[in-house]
């Protein structure tokens, strides 16, 4: 407790530093290594910026005087790394431990954001995207916030159609079975997804096709979402993640 007459700390940078921290996720196409095919593969991925010290980061920085904390987030990974499509962002949660940053105490207000899969979204040269499953070292506790919002994700994609923020305008249904195994880390069923997606009337066919596969066949039909906004489809969690 503050001595007796003494003011608390306030967040002036000295004493009580606040921060804003966004986990940026994007569904992206990274070559398979592992099986030594050139068919590419999607992945979860979060943006990442290498800081002054030569350290990998999360983007985020100090909240705007005339700023709410999601309008400072948006800024910051728009200003600093010029990624402008986050079709989706809600607060993750807040970051307190006296010691998570040496010297000024600093507690971060985190958030998730998500860009569409087809969005540009090339950061300068000091950053860059890592697939979630092969993060670098990161500064103090960045690689906790990831986790974080990698399992909210995972969770909100049972119950919601936050897929939505994820996928292209228009997608083969086969493509977003690969975005939800991308970010569930685990096989996802393209009938088993449709029929689910469509009892929820999250998808709708858009009553046009797309290109024929490396494999040929008929040209897929094409969905899209029904909304562009949050909401809960199903509170059951008929998709329930294994994380």
């Amino acid at each position: 407790m503050p001595a007796a007459g003494s003011e608390p700390p306030i967040a002036d940078g000295t004493t009580l530093r606040v921060e804003v921290l966004t986990v940026v996720f994007q569904i992206r196409v990274a070559p398979d290594s592992g099986s030594g095919s050139d068919i590419d593969s999607p992945s979860l991925c979060v943006l990442l910026s290498r800081s002054v010290d030569d350290v990998w980061t999360l983007p985020g920085g100090g909240v705007g005087a005339a700023e709410t904390l999601s309008a400072s987030a948006r800024r910051l990974v728009a200003d600093s790394l010029d990624v402008r499509e986050i079709a989706h962002l809600e607060q993750l949660s807040v970051f307190s431990d006296p010691r998570r940053v040496p010297a000024v105490r600093t507690i971060a207000s985190t958030y998730m954001g998500l860009v569409p899969s087809d969005a540009a979204a090339t950061p300068p040269e000091a950053a860059g995207w890592f697939a979630v499953d092969a993060l670098p070292p990161l500064a103090f506790d960045h690689t906790e916030i990831v986790d974080a919002a990698r399992h909210r994700l995972a969770a909100k994609l049972s119950y919601t159609n936050i897929a939505f923020a994820l996928a292209p305008a228009r997608f083969p249904m086969s493509a977003l079975s690969e975005i939800y195994c991308a970010a569930l880390g685990y096989p996802v069923d393209t009938t088993n997804l449709l029929r689910i997606l469509s009892r929820r009337a999250v998808v709708v066919a858009t009553g046009t096709v797309g290109k024929t596969g490396r494999s040929g066949g008929r040209p897929p039909a094409l969905y899209a979402f029904a909304e562009k906004e949050l909401r809960v489809t199903d509170e059951f969690a008929t998709l329930r993640p294994p994380m």
